[in-house]
């Protein structure tokens, strides 16, 4: 249905009934199906849990989907083409995004393990998760965001949190639970960087069956 003066109709009583539902997923289609459709309508359903609207597609005149499709067919192979570049193009971005914020961690925690800052790094940035890494304060690595990341590493991996969340214990008092042993480990790594222990000597004295040979 669709909302007209505040009162809910029909796709037919709005004069929408003709067109046909083009789900979303493909955006050159949806491009090309809009661009040769007279008339349009965009179709959202609202998200409960997340408390706001999200598009599902559009309803577009028929015969301008099958021309869009007819469109897409005909460069389908440059397009294939075009994604391969712009996906190698991504992941070299991300891999660049990913050193540098592992970098960034390692100067803000020095005694953080290298291969741990990667692993937080990874998780933190990567691409469409959401996560602060991805937010616009992770992209520009500031102190608040990769200290962010790290909080939520430790809590998840060295301590009992998730634990505690399986077992039902609600999300704030699992995060006071664990906050202690949390800023613990943050205090650890912001201390100097841990130095290879030095190779111990060890002097042997000859014994006097040695000394006779």
């Amino acid at each position: 249905m669709t909302l007209e003066g505040g009162q809910p109709r029909c796709l037919g009583c709005a004069d929408l009934g003709h067109l046909v539902f083009l789900a979303r997923g493909d955006t050159a289609l949806t491009r090309r199906a809009r661009e040769e459709s007279a008339l349009s309508a965009v179709v959202v359903r609202f998200h409960r849990r997340r408390g706001r609207y999200e598009r599902q597609g559009v309803l577009v005149e028929e015969s301008a989907l099958a021309r869009a499709e007819a469109r897409c067919l005909a460069d389908a192979e440059a397009r294939a083409r075009r994604r391969v570049r712009d996906a190698a193009r991504r992941a070299a971005q991300d891999e660049v995004f990913v050193a540098e914020f592992a970098a960034r961690i390692r100067r803000l925690f020095p005694g953080c393990p290298e291969a741990r800052a990667a692993a937080i790094a990874g998780h933190a940035g990567a691409r469409g998760s959401g996560r602060v890494g991805r937010s616009a304060a992770g992209r520009a690595l500031s102190e608040g965001a990769v200290t962010a990341a790290v909080r939520a590493a430790v809590r998840h991996v060295d301590t009992p949190y998730d634990r505690f969340l399986m077992e039902g214990v609600p999300r704030r008092e699992a995060r006071a639970r664990v906050a202690e042993a949390v800023a613990a480990v943050l205090d650890e790594w912001q201390g100097p960087a841990p130095t290879p222990s030095a190779t111990a000597t060890t002097l042997i004295t000859p014994t006097a069956s040695d000394a006779l040979h």
